[in-house]
């Protein structure tokens, strides 16, 4: 096998599927990447087993056509060093001998023998499949990922649950202590059906989407989803078992609601959580007449701050307690310029929503408060 390639163009696409090879595999081709000569059209498979990612590369005076695998650390450290300039990879079809010829060297190595590879395993055929923007799925992505959980005891709550109706698509992510609910009314569904996306593909489709303009093809059956866009497809194993009814632990009877800025909020939160207990990170909210007072305090280094900041709020007199990261983080994955504080008591969940969601969006945001000394 013969061919010619960009080395920038090579090297983008090495880049961009890379990400999905573990550092440890059960299976050492794992650690290479599988090329699949055939024309003028290079495809190119990285895979950690759980997660497989494929993308294509248009090569010139293709000779041969082939299977074959190529250590992953070989081929992209080099390559990274190297400018601009047309490569040459020659392939001994025998031994697998591949040399590299560039403008002023040559690299020289011994590939693998590509049908060793893993296969993926097609989807059922009863599959559900819908076609997405992939600008809207990033930020379905990218604004409930943080809210993921790491809990080997219930595995369901380790990744983002994706849930289709007639009418909408919600994202749904809890730890426990926090919730993102997600509604996007542009996704219409023809019957209702879910699936729960793992944590690292959530990870690695928030780099790939990011370049992606072009609606993609979203399949899904119960074991594998399977994503197809103009750059590259991925098929990830999905997290199995049943996703708690995540409607039921949202409070509905919110009596006091709070309507403050959400940048100055965030920043005096950022001030006065550094006088907190970093084993808590406790702040105290106290709510009165349009106006709110952040607190926090760390009694063993005799340490403590408050600040007063302005807001709308007409009902009586309230303190609540909340972990000031996952506030923190919370108010760091709303866009809208104020926020609305529902709470009902200092023991029951309190919710953050926008003030204005953005269009076709309907964002809503849970924490479950802290117990106070006081």
């Amino acid at each position: 096998m013969r061919f010619d390639v960009s080395c920038t163009a090579l090297l983008s696409r090495l880049q961009s599927i890379s990400k999905v090879i573990a550092s440890k595999n059960s299976l050492p081709i794992l650690d290479s990447f599988l090329f699949n000569l055939e024309g003028n059209l290079l495809t190119i498979t990285a895979s950690d087993a759980e997660t497989r990612l494929v993308t294509t590369v248009e090569v010139m005076n293709a000779q041969g056509s082939g299977l074959f695998a190529v250590s992953a650390k070989i081929l992209l450290d080099p390559l990274k060093e190297l400018p601009e300039q047309p490569l040459t990879f020659a392939i001994d079809d025998n031994n697998l001998e591949i040399f590299i010829h560039f403008q002023n060297g040559k690299y020289n190595f011994i590939g693998q023998k590509g049908d060793t590879y893993p296969q993926q395993k097609p989807l059922n055929d009863n599959a559900v499949t819908t076609r997405v923007d992939p600008q809207m799925l990033l930020n379905g992505i990218s604004r409930s990922l943080f809210a993921t959980a790491d809990d080997e005891l219930r595995p369901v709550m380790n990744g983002i649950y994706f849930d289709f109706h007639t009418d909408d698509l919600t994202f749904v992510a809890s730890d426990g202590h926090k919730l993102v609910r997600l509604r996007n009314l542009s996704v219409k569904s023809e019957e209702r059906a879910s699936f729960i996306l793992p944590k690292k593909p959530a990870n690695l489709l928030k780099g790939l989407l990011a370049k992606e303009e072009d609606v993609l093809t979203l399949k899904f059956d119960d074991n594998n989803a399977y994503i197809k866009c103009s750059n590259f497809e991925m098929v990830c194993r999905l997290i199995e078992g049943r996703y708690p009814n995540y409607n039921s632990v949202i409070p509905q009877e919110n009596p006091f609601k709070v309507t403050i800025e959400r940048t100055a909020f965030l920043n005096a939160l950022k001030r006065v959580s550094v006088f907190s207990n970093p084993a808590s990170s406790l702040v105290k909210l106290q709510l009165k007449e349009n106006e709110m007072q952040i607190s926090a305090q760390d009694i063993d280094f005799s340490t403590s701050a408050e600040e007063r900041i302005l807001c709308n709020f007409g009902g009586t007199e309230l303190n609540i307690g909340f972990k000031a990261t996952y506030l923190i983080e919370i108010l760091n994955n709303i866009n809208s310029d104020e926020v609305v504080l529902e709470l009902a008591d200092p023991s029951r969940a309190g919710l953050i929503v926008p003030a204005e969601n953005e269009e076709n969006e309907d964002l809503l945001m849970l924490l479950m408060p802290m117990m106070l000394n006081d």
